[in-house]
């Protein structure tokens, strides 16, 4: 648990805003900082306004520590993409973009395949990428998102939050990221959701030289001045070195998994394909 305390304090502090070097921007020695702050800039406004936003992923699996059953065992999958909506004309050089994640538990070894939930978080934010001393070292995020898993009666729910977050880009091969919001509960049958889902989170990626590995690690923090988690461990191997797939391993331990069992424990293996963006995937 120590070792889990000191990763989290770390990674809020360096994705907080530290001076930092930085991701292997090349830098040309007799061009000003201006004219190479441009040149990032033009390289960001380049990019295709349609992309991947976090990570988009099919896996399956089961409980630890239990015996495997049809009532136990499941599939999980999440689809995320991001929309730019503008360029850097935005003061402060800032970009907007809308957001949509969604995710799913799937009970594909039931009879009739029902799906257990589907949770749907829509956002809008504003993006300000950080360049200091000539590299590109993070971007923050400003965003409004909601997240429910639209059913009704005593299955509904649903919060709202305003939300924080900010990336540190340690290397070409680190970076560590945090997310800080202020929650608006307004579902009716999860009112003590921070207690399980959560006020913030922190962890980092890391990316083998050679691209072919990737490993995520990410602590949610639970309401409470104690230092509770929820855990999730992913290692991924790329399948072919011109693609974005690979062959994913993720470990969930905690709360909070999806909305509609937000209060119940899960510890959970599951192994199947993750499509991630070509350089680091936000949380």
């Amino acid at each position: 648990m120590n070792a889990l305390r000191y990763l989290y304090i770390i990674a809020i502090i360096v994705a907080a805003g530290m001076s930092i070097p930085a991701t292997g921007q090349i830098v040309t020695r007799d061009r000003s900082s201006s004219e190479i702050a441009d040149s990032i800039r033009a390289e960001l406004d380049s990019r295709p306004y349609f992309g991947l936003y976090k990570d988009t992923y099919f896996v399956g699996g089961t409980v630890l520590g239990s015996k495997p059953t049809s009532h136990n065992s499941d599939v999980k999958f999440q689809i995320s993409f991001q929309q730019r909506l503008t360029k850097s004309v935005l003061p402060w050089n800032t970009y907007l973009y809308l957001f949509y994640s969604q995710k799913a538990l799937w009970n594909v070894f039931e009879r009739s395949l029902p799906f257990h939930d589907l949770n749907f978080n829509p956002g809008l934010g504003i993006s300000r990428y950080v360049i200091l001393k000539n590299r590109l070292v993070g971007k923050v995020t400003l965003m409004i998102e909601h997240e429910s898993n639209g059913r009704d009666g005593t299955a509904s729910r649903s919060w709202n939050k305003i939300s924080w977050a900010g990336e540190a880009y340690i290397s070409p091969n680190l970076m560590a990221h945090a997310k800080f919001w202020i929650p608006i509960v307004d579902g009716k049958y999860n009112k003590d959701i921070l207690k399980y889902s959560g006020i913030s989170q922190a962890g980092f990626q890391a990316i083998s030289n050679d691209d072919k590995w990737v490993l995520d690690m990410t602590l949610v923090k639970r309401k409470g001045w104690n230092f509770n988690f929820n855990t999730i461990v992913q290692l991924g191997y790329r399948l072919n070195h011109n693609s974005n797939q690979f062959l994913m391993l993720q470990y969930y331990n905690g709360y909070g998994e999806t909305l509609l069992d937000y209060n119940q424990y899960h510890s959970r293996i599951r192994i199947g394909l993750l499509i991630r963006p070509k350089f680091f995937s936000d949380f």
